[in-house]
């Protein structure tokens, strides 16, 4: 059953993120890509008060560096759209379980991202969550 309301075209859209955000991470590094996504949606608190839907999380200004470049506009493969539905689904994967926030940077992880404390490194990608203070919310949301 899912945890936030998704139809086909959202789930193909949300596909369509994994793979240009985190294909060279594999399976679990799209899934945790997911797992941010939806965390979104269902934690209302900070940067991302207001989310509901799954567009809304992937056009948020700003959010994604992916939907600027092209990759991000091929269509969805079907594993992607496994992947994406996995998350959809509640399939939530550590460090991503409770992350907010993710990116890649060039070197080491830094221990704090938006003021949120380092999670662990999945392969290039940093997490982050939230402390309770910031988003109490993402804690009850499953």
């Amino acid at each position: 059953m899912a945890v936030v309301k998704a139809r086909q075209q959202d789930v193909d859209l949300l596909a369509r993120l994994l793979r240009a955000e985190a294909e060279g991470e594999g399976e679990k590094g799209m899934i945790l890509v997911g797992n941010v996504g939806i965390n979104r949606i269902r934690a209302n608190c900070s940067d991302f008060k207001g989310l509901r839907t799954i567009p809304q999380m992937i056009y948020q200004p700003h959010a994604f560096e992916a939907v600027i470049h092209g990759y991000f506009y091929q269509k969805a493969r079907d594993r992607e759209k496994r992947l994406a539905k996995r998350t959809v689904n509640g399939e939530r994967q550590w460090p991503a379980k409770f992350s907010l926030w993710y990116f890649r940077p060039q070197g080491d992880c830094p221990p704090t991202w938006y003021n949120q404390p380092l999670v662990a490194r999945y392969k290039k990608h940093c997490f982050y969550q939230p402390t309770a203070t910031e988003c109490e919310n993402i804690y009850n949301t499953f």
